[in-house]
């Protein structure tokens, strides 16, 4: 997810272990589980390659699906999240404004990560948390990727302080339309400019 291995790279099981400094048993057992989380794939006669996420991906599989999840999600939360669940949201954007202060783009992606994953938690959807844990991995994987390109890293902060404000007075149609609009927007430029408010 960091990018350090690029789409295509070829794992072995033999290299991962003399790189790591273990067995070959804990190394295939990660790729197992890489491969489950779409971050590898297996191939007869190919090996364990790295798979990328493309454009094609986000803007016709992953916004789409975040789009319906996290819609859904959002408004099913607002009734329900208490005084510390918005310290923990607020937390989160505070933590976002000072990475984006810091330049540091991996941070950032993570926090942003953990905003979303928390309300999808609040909303007490089981169903919305175990689809979002699905595709959580990609998530992260095109979040990390496009961070360090963000051309209003600080806007991050601001778009995702508008989604607290708007599930603290519990306005259904400003957090629907405000969470459409915020993943949604990545999908339609894939220019820097607009980057930063993919999330």
């Amino acid at each position: 997810m960091s990018g350090q291995l690029v789409p295509d790279r070829r794992l072995t099981e033999v290299d991962l272990a003399e790189q790591l400094g273990t067995s070959r048993a804990p190394i295939r057992e990660a790729l197992r589980q890489l491969e489950q989380e779409g971050l590898v794939a297996s191939s007869p006669y190919r090996g364990t390659e790295v798979i990328g996420v493309s454009q094609e991906e986000i803007e016709e599989v992953l916004v789409p699906v975040r789009i319906a999840l996290e819609r859904f999600a959002f408004t099913k939360a607002a009734s329900k999240l208490g005084a510390n669940d918005f310290i923990v949201l607020e937390s989160l954007v505070a933590e976002m404004a000072e990475a984006a202060r810091d330049h540091d783009s991996d941070r950032l992606a993570e926090a942003d990560i953990r905003f979303h994953e928390a309300v999808i938690v609040a909303s007490e959807q089981r169903h919305c948390l175990q689809m979002w844990r699905t595709i959580q991995p990609r998530v992260r994987a095109y979040f990390r990727r496009d961070a360090s390109s963000y051309a209003d890293s600080h806007g991050v902060a601001e778009q995702h302080q508008q989604l607290v404000d708007a599930l603290r007075v519990g306005d259904l149609g400003k957090i629907t339309s405000g969470i459409e609009d915020h993943i949604h927007i990545h999908s339609q430029t894939g220019t820097p400019t607009l980057k930063a408010a993919h999330q």
